[in-house]
């Protein structure tokens, strides 16, 4: 059916904010590229005449001749020439946009955004990460360290697909799923009093200094030692340094404090510096993510997320840490040169 020239035709293909179609387009380049507009309809597989048609009424469209015609066919006019030259580029970007979003769709290729709180050396977290490359390795993943209520509002606002967080709380327009345990850790000078224990208690830290980042997670360790030091009838005392995670260790070494550190950072070696378990004390670590978020590569992860939690880290998404065999030598920082 023919178009009804000064209004737009609706349904697909058509182009917002014109009179051209996309099939116009294509009409046009193939009559350019064959010089027939019988050619070209036969490599398009469609009647000569409905080529001819269309080409004449986006010509009335266009106020313009795009071709002269004659008995061998057709010439591009000078118009014709600048029109092919643009529809040409607009077939190809059109192309690349439709092989790249099938491409999408199928986890080939994408991206994901990943908020994290704990260290990449997490047990947990690592192995997921190592695991998702190998399952989807053209998936470009970027980073992002921040806080619990930063991850929360870029989630909703599809600034980040998923975070992993401390803790099991639900969190206003998003999901919430546990995975995994790690035990809690103290970090103290290797010639501290306490460095000679296997293993602590709350009750061997209320009359300790501890130290804590201004960065993440700096603010959620402080709360956390105030919450179960204070249930001990002791407020700590709590120094903040403008530091990150590594110099922070480094002044644990030079004796300015203690500080708490995940199973993952345990896994940095900083002379000087050792690790004790806090006897049972096990954090639970979290994903976040938006349900409205239809990326491909975030659903991939969030399958293999809970795949891993129920297999390799028990049926209860649980990695503890921190309850240890007293038979066993002192927690210490690993040594690389070994």
């Amino acid at each position: 059916m023919g178009e009804t020239s000064g209004r737009t035709k609706g349904g697909d293909g058509a182009l917002p904010g014109s009179q051209i179609e996309l099939r116009h387009i294509r009409y046009v380049v193939a009559a350019a590229e064959f010089g027939s507009f019988r050619r070209a309809a036969a490599a398009l597989r469609i009647q000569e005449s409905a080529i001819s048609r269309r080409i004449g009424d986006l010509e009335v469209r266009l106020g313009v001749a795009l071709f002269v015609r004659t008995s061998g066919g057709v010439q591009m006019t000078s118009a014709g020439r600048q029109f092919v030259e643009r529809g040409r580029k607009a077939l190809s970007e059109i192309n690349i946009a439709r092989t790249e979003v099938s491409a999408i769709s199928r986890v080939e290729d994408g991206q994901l955004t990943i908020g994290i709180l704990s260290s990449l050396g997490s047990p947990f977290l690592g192995d997921l990460i190592q695991a998702y490359r190998q399952r989807h390795g053209a998936v470009r993943m970027t980073f992002i360290d921040g806080n619990q209520t930063d991850h929360g509002a870029a989630i909703r606002l599809r600034k980040l697909d998923v975070a992993f967080v401390t803790g099991t709380a639900l969190w206003p327009g998003c999901e919430t799923e546990e995975l995994w345990s790690e035990g809690v850790f103290v970090a103290l000078p290797g010639d501290h009093a306490l460095a000679e224990r296997a293993a602590l208690d709350w009750s061997d830290l209320v009359a300790e200094r501890f130290i804590v980042s201004h960065s993440v997670p700096g603010p959620e360790i402080h709360d956390y030692l105030v919450q179960h030091l204070s249930g001990l009838g002791h407020h700590p005392e709590i120094h903040e340094h403008a530091v990150g995670r590594h110099n922070l260790l480094s002044l644990v070494a030079l004796g300015e404090g203690l500080t708490l550190a995940s199973e993952g950072v345990t896994t940095i070696h900083v002379p000087g510096v050792v690790f004790r378990p806090v006897v049972d004390e096990a954090l639970p670590y979290s994903m976040v993510w938006s349900a409205q978020n239809d990326n491909p590569a975030l659903r991939s992860l969030l399958v293999l997320a809970r795949e891993m939690s129920q297999t390799e880290y028990g049926s209860q998404g649980s990695f503890i840490f921190g309850a240890p065999d007293l038979s066993d030598e002192p927690w210490q920082s690993p040594d690389p040169s070994r």
